[in-house]
């Protein structure tokens, strides 16, 4: 045989692209998954989807033949289908750095009536953290419940708990809480707490400075942190929901248009990575849930609330919940950017 006849041969057996006998050519067929077969560090509030190469009998597509699981167990969640993609969103978030697989049966069917040819599945691996996260160290910074660099402008009337501070604007950048001088702290009808600035009387000045260096070295720290648990999660519209710990990644406008809840155990952290603004709607509280490390129960006098009368900040912030200082729950507000905030 020439080498000639040799490469024809080969390019024609190379070229037959026949459907196997026992393979319905109108069998539909899977176009795209997502996540892929093998794909890792899938963010935890992953919805499953898969898009197939013509338009699908909804009705076969369903909890029966479309299924997520773990470890042979089943995730419970919810599927839809429209125009040619099946979705499975799960009811809870997803284990971190956990292997799951998604199936699909012969059971789901195009519109013609031909099932896939067979029953297919895929597998991915969460990421996020499998082990809870670092408590961030605020120091100087977690005496307070808002700590600026620029300016603190309030829209009365709001009911803080807490100190207030600012630095190394003076205390005329912060506006609208009709301020009562004292001899190194400001007082006010709408704080349960001191309001300090950098141009009052010592040792306030040295404190403040203290202060906001080390919200800078905290906003460093949980600004660095990888493996987010939670990617865009609700869009970026978080409110009515009740959050797990973890870390939290937006790269848009995070918005509170009612109140949310922060459920985990003692020791639990929530970080809120945010590259746009954050935006908080008038009476929205804050709370959280805390539980016993041991017995997994809501502790009685556990659960704290914060409220404001609307705060809208721009730049990018950490939420941070903690035990500062005497074992009170607290959210710190660091902002790079415009480094202050309105409350409205």
């Amino acid at each position: 045989m020439t080498a000639l006849s040799v490469l024809l041969t080969g390019f024609m057996i190379g070229c037959d692209n026949s459907t196997s006998p026992d393979i319905d050519p109108e069998a539909p067929t899977i176009f795209s998954t997502s996540p892929v077969d093998g794909e890792s560090d899938v963010e935890r509030n992953k919805t499953v989807t898969v898009t197939f190469n013509q338009a699908m009998n909804a009705g076969t597509i369903n909890n029966s033949t479309f299924t997520l699981e773990e470890d042979s167990e089943l995730v419970s969640g919810t599927v839809e289908y429209s125009g040619t993609t099946a979705r499975f969103t799960p009811d809870n978030v997803l284990n971190a750095q956990t292997n799951y697989t998604a199936k699909l049966s012969t059971e789901v069917k195009g519109t013609n009536g031909v099932s896939i040819a067979e029953n297919t599945e895929w597998d991915f691996t969460t990421g996020g953290n499998s082990e809870a996260l670092e408590t961030v160290d605020l120091g100087f910074a977690g005496n307070y419940v808002i700590l600026a660099k620029s300016a603190i402008n309030n829209n009365p009337i709001s009911d803080i708990t807490g100190d207030l501070g600012i630095s190394p604007a003076a205390g005329s950048f912060i506006t609208g809480f009709a301020l009562t001088d004292e001899t190194g702290y400001a007082t006010s009808s709408q704080v349960t707490g001191r309001v300090y600035a950098a141009d009052m009387a010592d040792p306030t000045p040295s404190n403040l400075t203290t202060a906001v260096e080390n919200m800078g070295t905290a906003y460093t720290d949980a600004a660095g942190r990888t493996a987010p648990d939670f990617v865009e999660l609700y869009t970026g519209n978080i409110g009515g929901r009740t959050l797990s710990p973890g870390l939290y990644t937006w790269s848009n406008t995070v918005t509170v248009p009612t109140s949310v809840t922060l459920s985990g155990g003692a020791e639990d952290v929530w970080i809120f990575q945010i590259a746009e603004n954050l935006t908080v709607s008038s009476d929205v509280e804050i709370t959280a849930e805390r539980r016993s490390t041991s017995s997994k129960r809501l502790l009685a006098g556990s659960r704290r609330s914060y409220g404001w009368n609307k705060c809208s900040c721009g730049g990018r912030y950490i939420i941070y919940d903690g035990n500062y200082p005497h074992n009170r729950s607290v959210y710190k507000w660091a902002n790079v950017g415009s480094d202050s905030c309105d409350f409205r």
